[in-house]
């Protein structure tokens, strides 16, 4: 059951209408709505395979039990289990034939076949949210919780469950604390925030993926501007792709009466790498900062130090999005690149850009950030080296110009240019959400049900997942 689906709009309707009927007195029960909500969230996820659901709940009882053992007898092997546990299951689910079949090729051992492993949606979402939490009581940032159902909700909760945001369980777990319900502001908001989403990921990413996915199958055939076009519309698609999810389940989780916190935040408007990933994917790469880079040492033990703990984080934070020597090159890349900018700051100090140093910073990223997803997005590295060959051969070959591309760059430009006014007027940051209307006037209605309408008239009908569903 994807967000953009029949399916999904039928059962979120029905979870709404039941979180609704315990605002009444009969009903009004906080330990209530929470199962509900937990029995909602298998169901959402049983709906793909129900025996994942059994796996979720493993890990979920382990991170429980582990954390209320280390909490009573100071014992580390409880931590040490908690935090084992559920990356050796992330290990077998996600990389066990990878491992071993770059093992066996590095020292030229024949093997006989891979196993038939299915990798369980999301996995990688719900396995960092179990470490969030034991790790999180270890250090004393939250006391354990003595209610099961507490913690099995913040794990499976089914809005941010297959693809984010992650969350940290110091910021959803004291919301079940709080008498939170459905209420009619919650639903006027999330439903318009949900709305962007699906317009991001039907209008623009599911059409643009059709251009994307015909060059980079045989990039040998089409012309160099054609390639060029597809690696600049997978940027865009991907974008539009994972932030138009988060949107979706941030939109989701308010109108039940919870908050998530921000996935994205106009990240092309970065001029440089390291504001990237302030922008970008924000809950993995402040997950990767907490739990991976700090712990390494992060930049307390010198600058060499400080380089090598930003690599590893970025190889690491590659090689979770998939089993694939590209993904470690792609966050190799990016590690690099964070690296050079460390490095450029520390010899020319503090400085401030001119208009067009501003812009021509906010381009050579997005270029750098874009010729790096070739290889997020190839098959492998010889696809990924079919396209570089392309575009600096200048290939000759098919030349197609997607309108789907041209109008997504008109609509991207505009509304990052529109942000970025509108924040310079108001004197605030910069954020990734969007002017909500107010459903309960006639021009609120129209305004949305006119973009209603839009996103339904023109959304890509084909079944297209998410693409962050392989994570």
């Amino acid at each position: 059951m994807v967000f953009s689906s029949l399916s999904f709009i039928v059962f979120f309707s029905l979870v709404a209408m039941l979180m609704a009927l315990t605002r009444l007195k009969c009903f009004d029960s906080q330990s209530l709505r929470h199962v509900m909500l937990l029995v909602s969230s298998y169901v959402f996820y049983g709906w793909w395979n129900w025996r994942f659901c059994f796996l979720m709940f493993a890990l979920t009882a382990v991170a429980y039990l582990c954390a209320l053992c280390y909490e009573s007898a100071k014992n580390k092997t409880a931590l040490v289990i908690g935090v084992v546990f559920p990356i050796v299951i992330l290990g077998i689910f996600k990389y066990f034939n990878f491992f071993i079949d770059s093992f066996c090729a590095a020292f030229g051992i024949a093997r006989a076949g891979n196993l038939n492993i299915i990798l369980p949606v999301g996995i990688s979402f719900y396995t960092f949210q179990s470490l969030s939490y034991t790790i999180d009581v270890y250090r004393g940032k939250i006391k354990p919780e003595k209610s099961f159902v507490n913690v099995a909700l913040y794990i499976s909760f089914f809005p941010q469950l297959v693809a984010g945001p992650i969350v940290k369980a110091g910021e959803f777990i004291p919301q079940l604390y709080e008498n939170r319900n459905i209420n009619l502001k919650g639903l006027e908001e999330g439903v318009q925030i949900f709305t962007f989403g699906l317009f991001k990921k039907l209008v623009i990413a599911d059409n643009l993926s059709v251009f994307v996915d015909a060059v980079y199958k045989n990039p040998v055939e089409f012309h160099a501007i054609s390639v060029v076009l597809a690696i600049i519309a997978y940027s865009i698609q991907i974008y539009c792709d994972f932030s138009g999810y988060s949107d979706m389940a941030v939109g989701c989780a308010k109108a039940l009466g919870y908050d998530l916190s921000r996935n994205f935040n106009l990240p092309y408007l970065s001029k440089n790498v390291s504001e990237f990933w302030k922008r970008w994917h924000i809950s993995l790469s402040s997950w990767l900062q907490e739990y991976l880079y700090i712990p390494l040492g992060g930049n307390r033990k010198g600058a060499v130090r400080t380089y090598i703990n930003l690599l590893l984080t970025m190889l690491l934070g590659g090689l979770w999005h998939g089993a694939n020597w590209t993904y470690v090159i792609w966050g190799g890349l990016h590690g690099v690149m964070l690296v050079i900018h460390k490095l450029y700051g520390k010899a020319r100090g503090e400085h401030t850009h001119t208009k067009i140093g501003t812009a021509l910073s906010v381009i050579s990223t997005f270029a750098f950030v874009t010729l790096c997803l070739v290889f997020f997005r190839a098959t492998d590295f010889s696809n990924a080296m079919q396209i570089f060959k392309a575009i600096f051969t200048l290939q000759d070959g098919y030349l197609f110009i997607s309108s789907w591309t041209l109008l997504a760059i008109i609509l991207l430009s505009l509304a990052e240019l529109a942000a970025a006014v509108k924040s310079r007027k108001s004197g605030t940051a910069l954020n990734g959400y969007y002017p909500l209307v107010k459903l309960n006037t006639i021009g609120g209605l129209t305004a949305f049900f006119i973009f209603v309408g839009i996103t339904l008239g023109l959304g890509f009908t084909g079944e297209n997942p998410f693409i962050y569903f392989q994570f």
